[in-house]
């Protein structure tokens, strides 16, 4: 059996040592003659995958003792919904900042549940192709939070900075980060941040799984009523185990989470590699009059690459000839069009270097 290099943006590649791992712990996990899937998460196995896990990214990330690390279900679209109703339970209001599809989204969602909203910022005119600036933010004096993404998983937008402001009163207003297309891609401070959540399937997982890291202090901010599942404080006081969680994609998260320690050697060592792999694709696209990226280089994600062919008539063999190659899952959004590379951890350099010389030998060859 041969592998490809996938380039999907979601779900995404898994690294091959955790996939090779899961399948030999598939039947018989560590003796005990069933599978991790099938295990109560009750049971003190169980219980220790879970907690193996979740020090394992605590450490990843280096997360401050008064953060707690939630594991939900339903994905990060989800998350859209529960955050206006987790923070807006003593007024004010939630502050967007909008760069493409999924923070309009994460918007829409507050406006559905109807929340008090303000736009501090909307890139959507300029075409989303670079973030704001941070004298551009335009934060309301009675800010409860601001929520912004910071990878545009469609559009291939990243922000170079995160977003800070000061409500009416002095108070710093808690930011609150969708990062499903970039949590442990590299370091990060998670002090700088209220919330941050993600949906695995990008660089943590399958899909199935969202990780929420929220700060104690807005534990306490929840609507009277709403739905116990959706309460940060009561998943937190069950340790994510109101209900039966997704224990299977828990179980693969913690792998990767182990071979992110164990093989890479860390974020720091995967911040590298992410960035050789940006850099060699981003050249091929700069030095080429076949291609083209629309985003402003400070902005642009190390994550997912978007680009077009100069003529778009020749998108679908180019996906063709990609694909007989070996190179899957190239075509862009349809909200977009063109190609899109998704090179989140998973991806291995060799698929960059093979993506490039394919795209030299089909511009050579077409251009």
């Amino acid at each position: 059996m041969t592998r490809q290099y996938n380039f999907c943006a979601g779900p995404a590649a898994l690294p091959t040592p955790v996939l090779e791992r899961a399948r030999d712990e598939m039947l018989d996990y560590r003796g005990l003659g069933l599978s991790p899937m099938e295990m109560s998460h009750r049971s003190a196995d169980f219980v220790a995958i879970a907690e193996r896990a979740e020090a394992d990214l605590r450490e990843l990330l280096a997360v401050p003792d008064n953060y707690r690390v939630l594991f939900f279900q339903g994905g990060a679209t989800l998350q859209f919904s529960m955050l206006p109703m987790n923070l807006l339970g003593n007024g004010g209001r939630a502050n967007f900042v909008q760069t493409g599809i999924w923070s309009t989204k994460a918007l829409a969602e507050a406006q559905n549940l109807g929340a008090a909203w303000h736009v501090a910022a909307n890139t959507e005119p300029e075409g989303n192709v670079a973030v704001p600036r941070p004298n551009e933010l335009d934060i309301s004096d009675d800010a409860a939070y601001l929520h912004y993404a910071a990878n545009e998983t469609i559009g291939g937008l990243a922000f170079d900075y995160v977003p800070r402001g000061r409500r009416a009163d002095g108070a710093e207003v808690p930011v609150v980060c969708d990062m499903s297309s970039s949590l442990l891609s590299g370091p990060l401070d998670v002090s700088q941040f209220g919330i941050i959540y993600a949906g695995a399937q990008k660089n943590i997982g399958p899909a199935g799984l969202t990780l929420v890291i929220v700060r104690d202090d807005l534990l306490d901010q929840a609507q009277a009523a709403m739905p116990g599942l959706f309460r940060y404080d009561a998943m937190a006081r069950a340790g994510s185990m109101i209900n039966t969680p997704p224990t299977y994609a828990w179980y693969l998260a913690g792998l990767v989470f182990e071979w992110l320690k164990d093989d890479v050697g860390g974020l720091a060592a995967m911040d590298a590699i992410n960035q050789r792999k940006a850099n060699r694709l981003y050249a091929a696209i700069d030095q080429s009059e076949f291609y083209a990226n629309p985003i402003a280089p400070l902005n642009r994600s190390r994550m997912n690459v978007p680009f077009t062919l100069a003529d778009s008539r020749l998108d679908g063999e180019f996906l063709k000839e990609a694909d007989a190659a070996g190179l899957l899952n190239l075509k862009g959004h349809r909200s977009v069009g063109g190609m899109r590379a998704s090179l989140y951890n998973a991806v291995p350099e060799a698929a960059v270097d093979a993506l490039t010389a394919f795209m030299a030998d089909f511009e050579q060859r077409k251009g």
